[in-house]
């Protein structure tokens, strides 16, 4: 026993106590060394040690009498020990098991599964590693303990069903073997699927589906957020602080002042959930100078929780108004504050800025143009910008697919108003490597020829051709008749080279 003492002394207070006690037991077993050691310690004998039979005394359950002597049980020495050391000696014989008997192994791991009734969760759990990794189904011990009829009746107690539920279907004559519900029960207990409440509830989510916004995903979720159905109207006193808070920002002297009114907003509109597009509205946020747009957008949608409504609710209350009025290049500080949001909340930037952009009632012009352009190349993936073109070209819907405020709805219209300078979007979203799809290329194509009796003396048109011409080759080869004819209508100085690259095609 003196022998086993380091090793003991490892299992109790080494911090690595696997490798550790492996190290030890291989360089003690070493019988070209020291002969005399190499019989007393071995993998065998710390085994047989561990397994050692030991009488302890036990008090018996049963005695009735306080003086009853107590009985002689059986222990394996390793059950005697702490639950720590065990559970530390049971994970180093997984640890190093090829160096041990299986079957000594297994049923050690069994004799402690199933026998050692001081054993806690760590040296189950320890108990059964060694069990598994021992484990063969081969071997003649497995089929004696019989785990897969323990294995089986575990399955089949556990999807039986409860006895009351079998009660109550053998006595009701049920539909359905497994659900306890009888043919009277079903013409009796018919459910009241839709109340009154529901009823009117549905009239008036129809009616208010002709003044409110559709999504244009596919996704349910975002169905939802785009819908926007406005069933409570707003009260009187949300009304009038609103008014209020507009007027505060016409009369806003200083930058100062923004931070106060923007933490007023919020908490307008928080307390009117579902309403906050026609809160905003009311008051008006687009009509502060430019410098005073980051500092509104800041305390608005900086440190918020991922909202896609209320993030498109700002974006197109703040900045899509002065976006829209658009008649000359837009200032630093607008363009500025445009990218920086857009890059951070590019989904409802699609909806709430580039959507009503593009849908401008007149057409867009150039300075609306770059701006699109920025926020396209600087804000968007490539891939995003190919299926929002796809949306915007292919996909027909019947109801609104942007967020705009009601009181510029009437620059958005739902179709494409086809410009020069809408062409040279296009034409910018090609160069920046954008690839469409077959359906959007084919949409292109229609308008091209719809297009070229009005745009044939334009140089913007034909370098569109050229550069459509181009990127799109591929996909044009079912086109190239239809192109040809319709370039050769036109009369640009580029006119032979766009004919040349459909040759090449």
């Amino acid at each position: 026993m003196e022998s086993w003492l380091p090793l003991l002394d490892i299992f109790m207070n080494s911090p690595y106590p696997e490798t550790e006690a492996s190290l030890w037991l291989q360089s003690s077993f070493n019988p070209s060394s020291n002969p005399s050691v190499s019989i007393s310690i071995s993998t065998a004998s710390f085994l047989s040690l561990l397994m050692h039979s030991t009488e302890t005394d036990v008090v018996g359950s049963s005695s009735s009498s306080p003086s009853s002597l107590p009985d002689k049980q059986r222990f394996m020495w390793l059950q005697t020990l702490p639950n720590a050391v065990k559970a530390r000696i049971l994970s180093f014989l997984t640890y190093d098991h090829a160096k041990f008997n299986k079957q000594d192994l297994s049923k050690l791991a069994r004799e402690i599964l199933f026998n050692d009734i001081t054993a806690d969760f760590w040296v189950k759990r320890a108990a059964h590693q060694l069990f598994d990794v021992v484990s063969d189904s081969n071997s003649k011990w497995v089929s004696s303990f019989n785990l897969d009829s323990e294995e089986e009746t575990f399955e089949a107690s556990f999807g039986s069903l409860p006895e009351w539920l079998k009660n109550v279907a053998n006595t009701n004559n049920p539909i359905l073997p497994w659900l306890p519900i009888s043919v009277e029960d079903l013409n009796t207990k018919t459910p009241n699927l839709i109340s009154e409440d529901d009823d009117y509830l549905m009239m008036e989510i129809n009616k208010g589906k002709n003044e409110t916004f559709e999504s244009i995903d596919t996704d349910t979720t975002t169905q939802a957020k785009l819908s926007h159905l406005e069933i409570d109207p707003i009260d009187y006193e949300t009304e009038e602080t609103a008014l209020c808070l507009k007027t505060r920002i016409l009369k806003m002297e200083s930058s100062l002042k923004a931070g106060e009114i923007a933490d007023d907003i919020q908490k307008l509109c928080f307390k009117t959930k579902g309403n906050n597009l026609k809160v905003l509205d009311l008051i008006q946020p687009w009509n502060v100078d430019d410098e005073v747009i980051p500092i509104l957008l800041s305390r608005l949608l900086n440190g918020k929780e991922d909202n896609f409504e209320w993030e498109s609710d700002i974006l197109s209350s703040i900045l899509l108004p002065k976006l829209l009025t658009l008649e000359k290049p837009a200032s630093r500080v607008l363009v500025s504050a445009t990218i920086e949001y857009c890059k951070v909340h590019h989904k409802a930037a699609v909806y709430a800025i580039l959507f009503p952009l593009i849908l401008h009632k007149n057409g867009i012009n150039n300075s609306i143009c770059d701006v699109i352009t920025k926020i396209v190349k600087e804000c968007l993936h490539p891939a995003h910008v190919s299926a929002f073109c796809q949306k915007l070209l292919c996909e027909k819907e019947d109801g609104k697919r942007h967020i705009c405020p009601p009181c510029y709805q009437h620059l958005v219209c739902e179709e494409l108003v086809w410009t020069e300078p809408l062409f040279n979007l296009f034409q910018n979203i090609l160069n920046h490597n954008v690839h469409l799809s077959q359906d959007s290329v084919d949409q292109l194509v229609l308008k091209i020829q719809e297009s070229v009796t009005v745009f044939s003396k334009s140089l913007k048109f034909a370098n569109f051709l050229l550069c459509f011409v181009t990127k799109c080759g591929p996909l044009l080869k079912i086109h190239k008749v239809v192109l040809s004819e319709a370039v050769g209508n036109t009369s640009s100085f580029l006119k032979k080279s766009i004919l040349s690259k459909l040759d090449s095609i």
